[in-house]
């Protein structure tokens, strides 16, 4: 069970650094897809969707992948509440201005990695932080 657990939260991760990878070399096309485009095309709504898209996937899916591989609970923290904050966000905006075409997949997306993520930090160990040091 541990083994397929960190092996999915591994394949997730990755999934994730490919997502990261989409929002730094294109993201135009990346932000597209998730709905977001910059106002005008360039300039600031460019650089936020190329840096804060980036380190959102970026960060989570390291984080992901570090912990997966160490079989370090600890480090499935960040991502876990990443994308749970991810996921309370839509569910307000759900509930304030309603649905919208295609709204359930992000939603669906989001919470199987906060579960995925759940089970990790419950079933893997937990190691000081002197160990990851080492």
């Amino acid at each position: 069970m541990r083994f397929v657990l960190t092996a999915l939260i591994f394949v997730i991760g990755l999934f994730d650094l490919m997502m990261a990878s989409s929002f730094l070399l294109t993201p135009l096309t990346a932000g597209q897809s998730l709905g977001v485009a910059p106002y005008a095309g360039v300039g600031a709504g460019l650089s936020t969707i190329r840096g804060d898209f980036t380190s959102f996937f970026g960060v989570a899916g390291f984080a992901m992948l570090w912990g997966a591989w160490r079989r370090n609970a600890d480090l499935l923290l960040v991502p876990m509440l990443l994308f749970a904050v991810t996921l309370t966000g839509r569910a307000i905006d759900l509930v304030l201005t309603g649905p919208y075409p295609g709204w359930p997949t992000p939603m669906l997306v989001e919470a199987v990695e906060v579960i995925l993520l759940l089970a990790g930090w419950r079933l893997l160990p937990h190691h000081p932080i002197a160990e990851l040091v080492d």
